[in-house]
């Protein structure tokens, strides 16, 4: 079935044509020129990430020979989905200032707090024992007669043998409370059950790749263990977000190389793409709007008929260079928990 879906897949993409114009802020679809000047971006702004030629017999003519996709290694995975469901002690709330400014949030505001009975630690330092019964048990203590004790019981120096004289005839006695160490080393068909309190780390390899038919990105995921063996797809759902799982997330087979991997479906990348750039810069509309009124108008820029200013406008929205960085954190919604945000700086 999967070979079949993937001769369909192939057909579909060789049959499409190559969008030319461009279209990300109309659309949130990219061309292929557009896609290679985000991935050059992308690693500029973050050395982990690097460009891959892949396999010569699956390489797309309408990108650069040596930029086919891009790919970053060892992409830590800390924890799983199921360990990141909210819980009524992560509950939020909301805490009103008194003198009328921005509210701020409290944080796990559903814990109990545990508080510990002051009469209790009061009995157990002392602190209600009479003084006058202190004063009579410490009169009783004969410092003198202590002192003189100890000194009898020092050994003379001359008494105590050499190590050196005695080290060949010391034989080492059997342990019975030590184990080996050979006990402790579990097999590895036993692993996943004697590492409850260990610290699960998966790495992953995170691969962006263009796709031709929809005309945006797409990722791909490729997981390994904390042993380096790789993860099979059921391990790597566990490290998807269920709204996802089975249905946007599939396994297919890789279009620059010979293997099957995880890849997030790009059938409305373009269109949540979308949303988010015309989102940002709206925002960035509005911060440029309160900048100009701040401006004094002798300085030109808020100036009716002055270009300038629409200029300024334009370069403080998102541009097509920075489209991966976004993706990426699209797609964090994803995988929350494969930790690949930590590599970009933009």
């Amino acid at each position: 079935m999967n070979s079949v879906q993937t001769l369909f897949f192939g057909i579909r993409e060789y049959l499409s044509p190559v969008l030319k114009n461009s279209k990300f802020k109309e659309t949130g679809c990219i061309t292929p020129e557009e896609f290679v000047a985000a991935g050059d971006f992308l690693v500029y702004k973050c050395p982990t990430w690097n460009w891959e030629s892949g396999e010569e017999s699956k390489r797309r003519d309408y990108l650069p020979p040596e930029k086919q996709f891009l790919i970053t290694r060892n992409v830590p995975c800390l924890r799983r989905v199921k360990q990141m469901e909210y819980i009524d002690e992560d509950a939020e709330t909301q805490i009103e200032t008194e003198n009328g400014e921005e509210a701020w949030v409290a944080t796990h505001s559903g814990r109990v707090i545990v508080t510990t009975n002051i009469e209790v630690i009061q009995a157990i330092e002392g602190e209600g024992e009479d003084e006058e019964v202190i004063a009579k048990r410490l009169s009783q203590i004969n410092v003198e007669e202590a002192r003189e004790k100890e000194e009898d019981n020092i050994p003379d120096m001359e008494d105590i043998p050499d190590m050196d004289d005695i080290a060949d005839n010391v034989v080492e006695e059997e342990d019975p409370a030590a184990v080996s160490a050979s006990s402790h080393v579990p097999s590895s068909s036993h692993d996943d059950g004697l590492s409850d309190k260990i610290l699960q780390v998966r790495t992953y390899d995170v691969f962006i790749t263009y796709d031709k038919y929809y005309q945006t990105p797409r990722m791909w995921l490729f997981g390994y263990d904390e042993h380096r063996r790789p993860l099979t797809s059921v391990q790597i759902f566990e490290d998807v977000s269920q709204d996802y799982a089975k249905k946007t997330v599939t396994i297919e087979t890789h279009p620059h190389l010979n293997m099957s991997l995880a890849s997030i479906h790009p059938c409305r990348h373009a269109q949540v793409m979308k949303k988010i750039i015309e989102k940002m810069n709206d925002e960035s509309i509005k911060k440029f709007e309160k900048y100009q009124a701040q401006l004094p108008a002798s300085s030109g820029v808020n100036t009716p008929g002055n270009g300038n200013g629409a200029s300024q406008a334009e370069q403080a929205q998102v541009r097509v260079d920075q489209y991966l960085i976004i993706f990426l954190k699209f797609m964090s919604s994803v995988v929350p928990t494969i930790d690949y945000d930590h590599t970009i700086s933009a």
